[in-house]
């Protein structure tokens, strides 16, 4: 697997897991992503473990980050998409999914997936399409599991 950088003024994104400021990124989920609120640490570490990151700096300080579930050959999940408020409006989001989108070991793919409930026009941007028969997908999905966890 590649381990590509790319930069944009003083910004980079990088897939190099050694990079990843793992504690920023719990805190982030736990607390104020809406989809993982509660999320252990050895969840958020474990998730890292088993995806294609990418996290983005600004210098040397991580700003965002998002990762892929994939398996390289036919499909890939797009997941915990994140940019601090303070960087958001930059553009940032829209390289950053670029960057994903680009990576030398996502190409040909058959189908990329996601779940948003107030980004569309951020992914519609980079051809992102509400699901055409969604009568075809099923899910099980518990959305409280992290809390429940706790108990």
């Amino acid at each position: 697997m590649q381990n590509p950088a790319y930069t944009l003024g003083n910004y980079r994104i990088t897939t190099d897991p050694a990079e990843l400021d793992v504690a920023f990124i719990h805190e982030f989920l736990s607390k104020e992503a809406y989809w993982s609120k509660g999320i252990p640490i050895e969840t958020v570490q474990k998730s890292i473990a088993n995806s294609l990151n990418f996290g983005l700096f600004e210098q040397d300080r991580q700003i965002g980050f998002a990762r892929v579930i994939t398996d390289f050959a036919t499909i890939a999940y797009l997941g915990d998409v994140f940019i601090l408020e303070a960087y958001r409006g930059k553009g940032l989001s829209e390289w950053l999914l670029q960057v994903m989108m680009a990576h030398p070991d996502l190409q040909n793919l058959r189908r990329w997936i996601l779940l948003t409930s107030d980004a569309y026009g951020l992914y519609k941007k980079i051809g992102f399409n509400t699901v055409a028969k969604p009568e075809l997908y099923m899910e099980k999905h518990n959305p409280a599991v992290y809390l429940e966890q706790k108990s």
